[in-house]
């Protein structure tokens, strides 16, 4: 309230935008799995996903082949779509990103459904992911993992000292003495 406004002349003068502002979506297209968990939970409807389930030959011999989804078309019509990012964070495999891009208007509105083509050249705009906060509590997993290899490690390291002893001792119980 006591500085004065100033005018941002837009065309001219980008604006700074947060670090992690949202623009538009972007498809990280190898990580898709066509598990199609955007599309059915997207508010909007504006997801289109077409696929088509390719068979891939067995891994090892005697083995059994499998079949996959191959993504065929991916598509977000941006005229529909409210940007809540339910897509986002729906996605269990971190296909779909932010990215702080705006500048994507069109005179037509059909031109707005941008295909899976258009959705990976965003990608090259989304920003790296913040950094970890150093002061920040380890995960519940990591914990968890971690206390249990420490276990593992103790006890086998027990184990290790309790087979050293017994053989300094000169124990004629253990095999190998005659």
């Amino acid at each position: 309230m006591t500085r004065r406004s100033v005018t941002a002349q837009y065309p001219d003068a980008q604006p700074e935008l947060p670090p992690r502002t949202r623009g538009v979506i972007g498809l990280f297209e190898e990580n898709c799995t066509v598990c199609m968990l955007c599309a059915r939970e997207c508010p909007d409807w504006c997801i289109y996903i077409d696929s088509h389930k390719e068979t891939v030959p067995p891994a090892a011999p005697g083995g059994r082949e499998r079949s996959r989804n191959v993504l065929d078309r991916f598509a977000i019509d941006f005229s529909l779509c409210m940007y809540c990012g339910i897509c986002i964070e729906v996605c269990p495999f971190d296909a779909l990103f932010w990215s702080p891009e705006f500048e994507y208007a069109e005179t037509d509105i059909h031109e707005l459904t941008h295909e899976r083509d258009k959705l990976r050249e965003w990608m090259w705009t989304v920003p790296a992911p913040p950094a970890l906060d150093p002061a920040a509590e380890e995960p519940k997993e990591i914990a968890a993992a971690r206390k249990a290899a420490e276990k593992l490690a103790a006890k086998a390291e027990a184990e290790a000292a309790e087979a050293a002893e017994t053989y300094a001792d000169g124990d004629p119980n253990r095999k190998g003495d005659a």
